[in-house]
């Protein structure tokens, strides 16, 4: 069954070959392929029938088909059997010739598949072939390409096929008049000669040792006859490079006799191509083919030709190239390889031609020669052996072109000389000295191309120099004799500095050579070659080199490992000892990079080497002699001051550890007076030899120095009449400061046992005798700040000294006082605008090390001392982005550090709170500076101070810390300043100040607070600049502070907080209300009676404080009082003078923040506006006039205060609440003000107010009620009532006697209309009002309800039966209005539910009877109402119908399919009870995350075949229903979902599905309008292979 199952499953693919989609096509295509992996004698052969059945089928199909058939044969052709490859031969056979017709694509895939099955059935293709290659008729096109395809694929199996070839198409090549067909002639000759060459060359393997050159001889000059003679005067230039293609392996089958007599005729004609053709590859390539084939007949022609050959081979390399491509390149290659063949024929006269060229001063022509001239170094090595002087001299020229190109062509050709033994000739050095000087190339930058638009090569001059020389010292044996020890000379002279890496490495590597050669070759003998550097100079050299270890490419390290090398030329001694400390040396810069290395601490590791060195040595002589190179080679480093620094170093090092004080001496005395003082490093490198030399010879030193200054070459320099004449005065100062360095340095490192005795008689007298210049016996202070600065330096270093002497503490240092004095002169002197020297740090680290040493500076000057030093580094303007310190500068930073060790220094000597509080009040008005540096500068510094003072605290006995609040008070707001460091540093004093208060409470020093450390946690959200966090954090930081703060202490910090609240910095001034009200919130139910003090305080701070974020925290700060003193609040906040002004609104509406607390302050405010009378009656002074009614206070107040909470947006949920009872109270509260009276009181009060703070609310008492029950509606979501009322006019109404009930009336209504929710509650409380003592009030309660009987919402509501039956019960009042305004509701009933009237008709009509009957009065209002009433009742006695309207209501849900499709699957899963599925979907079908549908499916089919197989059939069968899907994507998901359960699914479960039905399918998906749904169905039909 495999083949018809095969066969239609290719037949179905090659029915979608021809798609529209290129896409599909490849998959189809990739398809068939997958089916030839398993099947491919059965995938060849339905190709085969597919396209012999189609015959109509398009070339570009066929040829899809064809590539495909190919590709399947190149895996398998050892597989396939004979018959299918005769079927498949006939086919490619048929396909290729079938057109005349040029189709290049499809007639070359025809060939190919030929191609590839000749690999193997050579004979059964050469057999078809041949029969479409008869003598007299032209072949195909395609005939003659498979051919030489052929005999490029299968040598040894078509060559004998080539003389029946040769024979027969011999005669074709007259007949061939095409271009087109001549150049496939030429491209099948070419590939015939190449292939018989091959076969002549490997004789040995081939199948017919029999063949010669002589079989091919005739044919091949017939053939070459017309191609040159006829084929290659053509004016097709393609024809013209494919006629030289072949002419190159046909010379080479040509008899010797031919070859000879054509080559006249041919190389001329050869030469001349280049002329016509840019691209010369070809040419060049047969050329060399040509010449080789003449070299090996031993032609004499070429002799006659070689001038012209030269000529014009030496002009294709010289010629300007456009670009590297391969092409070119390759071109280049085969034009050498014709100056290799010349080369090994006629060397003199190549030599002749090239060497004079070599002396042009032409870039192009000595760049083309040099290359020439190297390559035939090494191509022609024995011929030219014995011209190697002959070339060497003539290198003099080119060695000096300074053109970057002839540089690096030069180098290239040393390069090839130096494998070839040239530079072992006289004038060999000449190169290497070449060499050497382009390593000591400083790096380029990258070259621009050249004017003529060629581009230079990548590689510099210098880099390929130091590969060279790196090359020919390690891969070149002969080279050692060379460079060793020759290379040695190079690592001295200055001029060679940028080659050191290379020569070291170069030279480590011959030294190792010669070690194994044996000890005698490895030692230099320095006597036989003057030039060689000592033993002294080289380890100077490497050693100074070293310094700086990461320049020239890793100096440092090369110079080291050659100095270990060269142990024994420097001291036989040393070997054993480098062992261990050099690789400790490599280990460290290999450790470290140029960014991570301290040269610091790296010169203290060689100096230590160093001295390790001299110690192992120890011999005198010889130190000596190393101290005399290294002050020989001093002047060298003039140019590199750091490296001069060094060897200063290693100076005073060497002579340390000599033993002779004559050398010493002298050496010194020497180094004194050549110094260059004028430079600044050389003054401390020269300080710093004598410091370390004094480490040994301290006398010496200090005699050297007084002898010195004592000296004509001293006198003469500072002399008053000669100071112009031999220095400048200019000079004159750098050599006073050097020697003040001097001495500093000296104290600094030599022995601390002999310091003390020498500070004040020697050290110190001379420092100051060079400090103060004496003209005509008046002492001269100097000004110059270089030698102020170097005498501070000094001063810190002899200080130093003596304060680390073990007599330090029973020394008494009598000019300590003076020494302080100056140096506060010298830091007062400093600009205060900025910091140019480090004259202040120094002189503040002189004064901390001053401090430490007896006696005790006097109080006075010690305030001086601080008071100073603080002005000099907190008033300097801000560094460059100093917020955040990273990129403040050094000198800065370093100033500040000793600003801190000074300070630190004086309160350790009075380590008590007292003594903290006279620094902290040094540092206050820093601290609240405006100016944000200054507050950063001072808090770092309370930080330090702080932290000291807790870490030498020491309590004898408990005490209160009893400043603790005032200093929270100071440093805590400062958690919010602008600048991140100040809020950091403020952190960290405050954690400092709450372990002091534990330190003083008896907690030990180690002791750890939870609350505490929170503060340090809490750091990082002070980082952020975002002020949520910022202020988040305050708060937290004042809840640790709120935890840890003796209740003692709390009104004393709440008041230096609300202090801080108009500080200069608005961040700081809002922590402090954050602060302020978080200790409120944590310790506020301690403040009941300082609760009326604190709201006077802010109400205060709100009429001084102009900043907006202090009424918002003062609002939150009453309302954290309130919701622990909630009674207390209002009735203070009530007492505040009416009106009302702006600020104590505001404390009102932040009564209504939280829920809770305004339901309290919303029943207080009701309790206390209904407790008293609302108003008092009041007589004039007449006795018939009428009293007037006045307005009592505490309602009023209460209704002000109600307005306000209920103007409050956050007092809407407790509003919806209280709807009900507010709503009445308020209403009644309007009804009883109608009319009533300001207090005469607060009538005058009202008009002197002209501040901006007083509302321009009227206070009139019914206004004001009117106002709150606006407000009343506004937030209980009534805004359509109150709209309706203003529209209508209502609220006016509401205010005046006359309009009242209408006013009332229409607040019903509008309530009805757009409020009937609210009514039920509403109505029942307005029930109780019945019995009010208050007429008014029992008027508008029924003037309320009687108006929302005209409304049907009554009924809707159900509240018609109990509204009826209230209102009856009101028929009975003594007041004739309510009785009026019932009937006038019970009347409403016919507008407002007539449908109700017939129900409740006797109850209607006998009310409206008994009203009739209302009072004495024939014109009774009562009456009229009653009889108005009855007009309206009586025309609805009968029953009319009842119109339901019903509301529909449409639900739309909107279907997320992909997620239910996620949820589905995922909820399905659990119950396969298969782990790994349940992974794969939990990781494919997590939530949010985007599904890739072939990977998710991939990775679903693996698991359910490898563990549900028996599912298979079910799964493809059901997927078939989803082949039919409307939506594409599911038409493209089926089909892939099937091939990945076949892909994943075993052979053996083939039975579970109808292959038959599936292919049906799959062929209809082929068909489907969308491409990707072809394209899935091609991939899952190349899958069905697997159940062949």
């Amino acid at each position: 069954m495999t083949r018809p199952y095969v066969k239609k499953l290719s037949f179905t693919l090659l029915d979608s070959i021809t798609d529209k989609d290129p896409v599909v096509q490849e998959q189809v295509c990739s398809a068939l392929c997958s089916l030839g992996e398993s099947q491919p004698d059965e995938t060849l052969r339905a190709c085969e029938e597919y396209l012999r059945q189609h015959d109509k089928l398009a070339h570009p199909y066929r040829a899809k088909v064809l590539r495909a058939m190919e590709t399947v044969l190149s895996s398998h052709i050892h597989e396939l059997d004979k018959d299918t490859a005769g079927i498949v031969i006939l086919l490619a056979s048929s396909e290729m010739t079938r057109t005349k017709e040029l189709d290049c694509d499809w007639q070359q895939a025809a060939s190919s598949v030929l191609v590839a099955v000749g690999k193997r059935f050579i004979n059964q293709v050469m057999e078809e072939v041949l029969s479409r290659f008869q003598p007299g008729i032209l072949p195909h096109s395609s005939v003659m390409h498979t051919l030489a395809s052929l005999s490029v694929s299968n040598a040894f199996g078509m060559v004998p096929f080539l003389p029946s070839i040769m024979s027969t198409m011999l005669p074709m090549l007259g007949m061939a008049k095409q271009d087109a067909l001549r150049v496939v002639f030429c491209c099948a000759l070419q590939h015939f000669s190449e292939s018989t060459l091959e076969y002549l060359a490997n004789l040995d393997q081939a199948p017919d040792p029999t063949v010669r050159k002589d079989t091919f001889a005739a044919d091949i000059f017939g053939a070459y006859d017309v191609l040159f003679h006829h084929w290659l005067q053509s004016r097709d230039a393609k024809l013209r490079l494919a006629v030289v293609a072949a002419l190159g392996p046909m010379c080479h089958l040509l008899p010797s006799e031919k070859l000879e007599g054509q080559l006249p005729k041919l190389l001329p004609v050869l030469l001349g191509l280049y002329k016509k053709h840019a691209e010369t590859f070809q040419i060049s390539k047969s050329l060399g083919q040509i010449l080789e084939a003449a070299v090996s007949v031993g032609s004499r022609t070429l002799e006659v030709q070689l001038d012209a050959l030269l000529v014009a081979l030496h002009a294709q390399i010289c010629v300007p190239v456009e670009s590297s491509s391969p092409l070119v390149m390759s071109s280049q290659k085969e034009v050498l390889r014709c100056f290799t063949v010349l080369a090994c024929c006629s060397p003199d006269r190549l030599l002749a031609f090239l060497l004079p060229r070599l002396d042009t001063n032409n870039e192009r022509l000595r760049v083309g020669t040099l290359q020439i001239l190297r390559h035939i170094i090494n191509s022609a090595a024995a011929q030219m052996e014995v011209k190697k002087p002959f070339i060497l001299s003539s290198m003099r020229l080119p060695l000096l072109d300074t053109n970057n190109k002839v540089k690096r062509a030069v180098v290239q050709v040393i390069s090839a000389m130096a494998h070839h033994g040239y530079l072992e000739q006289p004038g060999g050095e000449v190169m290497v000295d070449f060499i050497v000087q382009q390593c000591a190339l400083p790096p380029e930058e990258p070259e621009k191309p050249g004017p003529d638009g060629e581009e230079l090569a990548a590689d510099s001059v210098r880099a390929v120099s130091i590969r060279t020389l790196y090359l020919v010292s390690t891969t070149v044996d002969r080279m050692n004799s060379v460079l060793w020890p020759y290379l040695l000379e190079f690592l001295t002279p200055v001029r060679f500095t940028a080659a050191l890496t290379p020569l070291c490495r170069s030279l480590v590597h011959l030294a190792l050579k010669r070690q194994e050669a044996g000890a005698d070759d490895f030692l230099v003998q320095y006597n036989s070659n003057a030039n060689l550097p000592s033993p002294f100079a080289m380890t100077t050299r490497l050693l100074v080199v070293s310094s700086n270890p990461y320049l020239g490419d890793g100096r440092g390290a090369a110079s080291l490992r050659l100095l270990k090398v060269m142990h024994r030329n420097i001291h036989p001694l040393l070997g054993q000892r480098w062992e261990t400390t050099m690789p400790v040396l490599l280990e460290y810069l290999d450790e470290h990079t140029e960014e991570t290395l301290s040269l610091k601490e790296w010169e203290e590791k060689l100096l230590v080497f160093l001295r390790d060195t001299l110690a192992v040595v120890s011999d005198n002589t010889w130190i000596c002699q190393l101290s005399q190179e290294m002050c020989k080679q001093l002047p060298s480093y003039n140019g590199t001051p750091q490296e001069k620094n060094f060897l200063y170093k290693c100076i005073g090092t060497t002579l340390g550890a000599a033993s002779s004080k004559e050398v010493v001496r002298k050496y010194l005395q020497e180094l004194l007076e050549t110094a260059r003082y004028q430079e600044e490093a050389e003054q401390e490198g020269l300080a710093c030899c004598f410091g370390i030399c004094a480490i040994a010879h301290l006398e010496d030193t200090l005699a050297q120095l007084e002898d010195f200054v004592r000296s004509d070459v001293f006198r003469k320099s500072v002399g008053i009449f000669s100071i112009f004449k031999d220095r400048s005065e200019h000079e004159v100062e750098r050599m006073k400061s050097a020697l003040i360095l001097c001495y500093g340095h000296v104290a600094a490192q030599a022995p601390r046992e002999l310091v003390l005795a020498k500070v004040e008689s020697d050290i110190l007298r001379s420092m100051f005798q060079c400090f103060n210049t004496k003209v005509l016996g008046i002492k001269v202070e100097t000004k110059d700040p270089a030698l102020k600065l170097c005498l501070v330096q000094s001063l810190c270093m002899v200080c130093q000294a003596m304060c680390s002497s073990a007599q330090a503490s029973s020394f008494q240092f009598s000019r300590k006082a003076e020494l302080v004095t100056q140096m506060m002169e010298f830091i007062r002197a400093e600009p205060p605008d900025c910091l140019r020297t480090p004259i202040r740090k120094k002189a503040m680290l002189a004064c901390t090390y001053l401090v430490n040493l007896e006696p005790v500076l006097e109080e006075q000057l010690q305030a001086d001392v601080i008071h100073s030093c603080l002005h000099s580094v907190m008033a300097l303007p801000p560094e460059p982005e100093g917020e955040d310190g990273s990129c403040q500068e050094p000198l800065y930073l370093d100033t500040v550090c000793a600003l801190e060790d000074l300070l630190t220094s004086l309160l350790r000597r009075n380590m008590t709170p007292q003594g903290l509080q006279v620094m902290v009040e040094h540092l206050s008005p820093w601290i609240k500076s405006p100016r944000g540096h200054e507050r950063a500068r001072a808090l770092g510094l309370g930080a330090c101070l702080l932290q000291f003072f807790l870490e030498h605290l020491h309590v004898s006995t408990l005490v209160p810390f009893h400043n603790l609040g005032l200093l929270v008070g100071l440093f805590a707001p400062r958690c919010a300043d602008t600048w991140a460091t100040t809020r950091q540093e403020a952190v960290g004093c405050v954690h400092s100040l709450l372990y002091l208060q534990l330190g003083y409470e008896g907690f030990s020093r180690d002791h750890r607070d939870d609350v505490a450390e929170r503060l340090l946690t809490l750091k990082d959200g002070l980082v952020h600049p975002d002020p949520t966090i910022l202020f988040h954090t305050c708060h937290s930081i004042a809840q640790v502070i709120a935890k840890r703060l003796p209740s003692d202490q709390l009104i004393s910090l709440l008041l230096t907080m609300f202090e801080s609240l108009g500080d200069p910095d608005k961040n700081c001034s809002r922590a402090s209300t954050v602060m302020i009200n978080c200790l409120l919130k944590e310790r506020g139910n301690v403040l009941l009676e300082k609760v009326p003090e604190i709201v006077s305080v802010l109400r205060a701070k709100l009429r001084d404080t102009q900043e907006e974020h202090v009424l918002p925290a003062a609002q939150h700060s009453v309302y954290l009082l309130a919701s622990q003193h909630c009674e207390a609040v209002v009735s203070s906040l009530l007492g505040s003078p009416l009106p009302f002004d702006s600020h104590t609104c505001a404390l009102w509406r932040a009564l209504a923040v939280e829920p809770s607390l305004t339901t309290q302050v919303l029943g207080l405010l009701l309790e206390k506006m209904s407790r008293d009378v609302p108003f008092k009656e009041s007589r004039a002074f007449l006795l018939g006039s009428t009293a007037d009614r006045v307005a009592t206070l505490l309602p009023l107040a209460a209704t002000c205060a109600l307005y306000e909470v209920l103007s409050a947006p956050s007092s809407g949920t407790v509003v919806l609440e209280l709807y009900p009872q507010l709503f009445v109270a308020l209403l009644l509260r309007v009804s009883c003000t109608v009319g009533v009276q300001l207090p005469r009181s607060l009538q005058g009060k009202e008009r002197r107010s002209t501040s901006p703070a007083r509302p321009a609310r009227n206070l009139d008492p019914c206004s004001s009620a009117v106002d709150a029950l606006q407000a009343l509606l506004l937030r209980g979501g009534s805004q359509d009532v109150l709209r309706c009322v203003e529209l209508k006019g209502g609220w006016e109404l509401l205010r005046t006697s006359a309009g009242h009930e209408d006013g009332v009336a229409q607040l019903a209504s509008s309530m009805a209309k757009y409020a009937g929710p609210r009514l039920p509650l509403v109505m029942k409380a307005l029930a109780c009002t019945h019995s009010s003592v208050y007429e008014i009030q029992r008027v508008t309660s029924t003037a309320f309800l009687a108006e929302l009987l005209s409304s049907n919402v009554v009924n809707d509501l159900m509240l018609l039966e109990p509204l009826l039956d209230n209102l009856t019960t009101r028929l009975k009042d003594s007041s004739a209005s309510v009785r009026r305004l019932v009937l006038r509701g019970l009347a409403n009933i016919a507008s407002g539910s007539p449908d109700k009237v017939r129900a409740h008709g006797p109850q209607l009509m006998t009310a409206m009877v008994s009203g009739l009957d209302d009072g004495d009065e024939p014109h009774s209002l009562v009456a009229l109402e009653a009889m108005v009433g009855l007009a309206r009742l009586l025309d609805l006695v009968e029953p009319w119908d009842l119109r339901l309207v019903l509301l529909h209501t449409t639900i739309r849900i909107r279907p997320f399919f992909d997620s239910a499709c996620k949820f589905a699957l995922c909820m399905c899963v659990p119950h396969l009870e298969c782990a790994e599925l349940a992974a794969a979907f939990h990781k494919y079908l997590q939530e949010g995350r985007s599904v890739h549908f072939g990977e998710f499916l991939n990775s679903t089919c693996k698991h359910l075949m490898h563990h549900f197989p028996d599912l298979l059939g079910r799964l493809v069968s059901t997927n078939l229903f989803y082949f039919k899907s409307s939506w594409d994507d599911v038409r493209a998901a089926a089909p892939m979902f099937t091939g990945f359960l076949v892909l994943h699914a075993e052979p053996e479960q083939k039975p579970q599905v109808d292959l038959e039905q599936l292919i049906a399918a799959l062929q209809l998906l082929l068909k489907d309008p969308v491409p990707g749904v072809r394209e899935k169905a091609a991939e899952t039909l190349g899958r069905l292979v697997k159940f062949a």
